[in-house]
């Protein structure tokens, strides 16, 4: 005898509004919502440099990804950088470009950048305050303007940004866990 069917007598409506009905599988991790984005507690911003911080949203260990807020309040040149992975931008204030690029990524504006390439950030003057969201996918390789290594950063360096300043904050350095997945 076939099993029941369980939207039998379910009009189209109910079922439209009726929550999955299974168990979602065993090792998912659970969902991340972070709000609001754009904290009101300024502790969270980790400070990356000179008047630049970023707000960590989502630090994928596994996939070796992460997504955050960068937020810059002074013009000039931020870094010179690689990415051997994809990058994903949204503006959601103020502007910035590349010298290597003839546009302008200004408030509302998302931007691709192919894997391989090597630009060089810029915030012009004029700029009180830029934040933009960045899903960063493998690293940022920085390099000089011939290519050649100077540093670098992953997720897990950014791990250890957050944890080092979530401590000195009083936060503590577990604070970063909620954006670890």
């Amino acid at each position: 005898m076939p099993p029941a069917d369980p939207a039998a007598g379910l009009d189209a409506a109910t079922l439209r509004r009726m929550p999955y009905q299974k168990p979602q599988p065993a090792e998912i991790r659970p969902d991340l919502v972070v709000a609001p984005a754009i904290p009101e507690d300024d502790r969270i911003w980790v400070p990356q440099a000179d008047s630049v911080w970023f707000r960590p949203l989502c630090l994928n260990v596994s996939a070796g990804y992460w997504m955050n807020l960068l937020k810059v309040r002074k013009a000039g040149i931020l870094s010179r950088h690689r990415h051997p992975g994809p990058v994903h931008a949204f503006v959601l204030k103020g502007s910035w470009r590349y010298l290597e690029h003839d546009w302008v990524a200004s408030e509302g504006a998302y931007a691709f950048e192919p894997p391989g390439e090597t630009h060089t950030l810029v915030v012009d003057e004029g700029v009180e305050e830029m934040i933009t969201y960045f899903q960063v996918n493998g690293c940022m390789y920085y390099v000089d303007p011939w290519g050649r290594h100077t540093g670098y950063e992953d997720v897990f360096t950014k791990v250890d940004m957050c944890r080092a300043h979530y401590e000195a904050v009083g936060l503590g350095a577990d604070y970063v866990d909620r954006f670890i997945r």
